[in-house]
């Protein structure tokens, strides 16, 4: 049994030791807006943010996470960057298939945090997640304007 703090409240979870915290979130809590891509955290598509970094959570075993807060998709409106961002996603219409945007949002979120006003390469190292739609100009133009806002 493990108590997470998700979304900034206490979840109790019971799962075996060395689950992903992505299963975590979509098997047991049903928090299906954080998305599987690849499994070895190489995509991003399961990012989230554990104390507003970027983490990859097809990876992180649950009792890594320990005391941390968790963020996901589902609550980052609820933070004045997250809000920022997702403003400047849909403004700029930056989602084709959509499947990668969450894990976007995240990472560009927890970029924003960390560097609040990202140079062009802040941007391009920042956000290493993979979009298959290839929309990564979209992408760092929305960072972008979610900067200035």
């Amino acid at each position: 049994m493990f108590t997470l703090k998700i979304n900034g409240e206490p979840r109790e979870v019971d799962v075996e030791e060395g689950t992903p915290l992505l299963f975590v979130l979509r098997d047991t809590l049903d928090m299906t807006g954080t998305k599987y891509g690849c499994g070895i955290a190489q995509c991003g598509a399961c990012t989230v943010l554990l104390d507003g970094s970027a983490m990859r959570s097809c990876q992180l075993p649950v009792e890594a996470v320990g005391t941390s807060e968790v963020v996901t998709i589902e609550a980052i409106e609820a933070d004045d960057v997250g809000k920022r961002v997702v403003a400047a996603w849909i403004e700029g219409q930056v989602p084709q298939c959509g499947y990668c945007q969450s894990g976007q949002v995240m990472a560009a979120t927890a970029l924003l945090k960390e560097t609040p006003e990202p140079t062009d390469d802040d941007i391009l190292y920042g956000m290493s997640n993979i979009c298959r739609c290839g929309t990564y100009n979209a992408i760092a133009a929305a960072v972008r304007q979610a900067a200035k806002a």
